[in-house]
Order: C-alpha cells, then structure tokens, then sequence
C-alpha cells in the first residue's frame, strides 16, 4: 500500500514526464505515440517506476530502447522540472504497459 506522500510524488512524476514527452513529440519516438500511463515510486522515494504505453504496439521494443538509452538525459529534465519540489530526483525504470492490448484482445474475442 502506498503512502499518501508516495502517491503525490507520484502523480507530479507523471505529470510532468508526460510534459516532456509530449515536448519530445512522436518524431522523436520514430512516429510512435508514448503515454505515460502509470508511475509508482519506491518508499523511500529514490526510484520511479514509470509505466509508458506505446501505439502502435509494433513499435514498442524500439521505443522501450529509445528511451531506455536516454534514461539519463530524461532524468536530467524532469530535475530541472521538479528540483524544487524534491530533495532527490529519482532514478527512473521504465516499463512497457501492455494494457491496451489486453483489452484489444478482450474485445476482440468479444466480437467472435
């Protein structure tokens, strides 16, 4: 069960790592759109759990690359976004949030 202070730390996370990667626009993510689904951070606050969900999902193990190889560079704007807010920037993980291929798939079983 997360705390209160786990579950606001969270939510600005997301807020303001959806900012940048809507800043980064779909070029940079090779035409692919990238939602930032979910973010779940640690008890202590030091590591951020970020669920993306990638369209279309073909694209999905190269953009988990993209920003897996610019995690630095990532962590580095959302400290400059929240710095003031936080006393340490969190080191981010990413994870690829399969859910809408799920429910893709429920209703296509549905349809039959």
């Amino acid at each position: 069960m997360d705390g209160t202070r786990q579950q606001k730390v969270a939510k600005e996370l997301q807020r303001s790592f959806a900012e940048i990667i809507q800043n980064k626009g779909m070029s940079a993510f090779d035409g692919a759109l990238v939602t930032v689904s979910g973010v779940r951070v640690s008890p202590d606050l030091s590591v951020a759990y970020i669920y993306v969900s990638i369209f279309p999902s073909e694209k999905a193990e190269k953009v988990m690359g993209m920003l897996k190889d610019n995690t630095k560079a990532l962590r580095g704007e959302l400290g400059n976004r929240v710095g003031r807010q936080l006393r340490i920037i969190p080191e981010i993980s990413f994870f690829l949030d399969s859910s809408l291929d799920y429910v893709a798939r429920i209703e296509e079983l549905l349809k039959k």
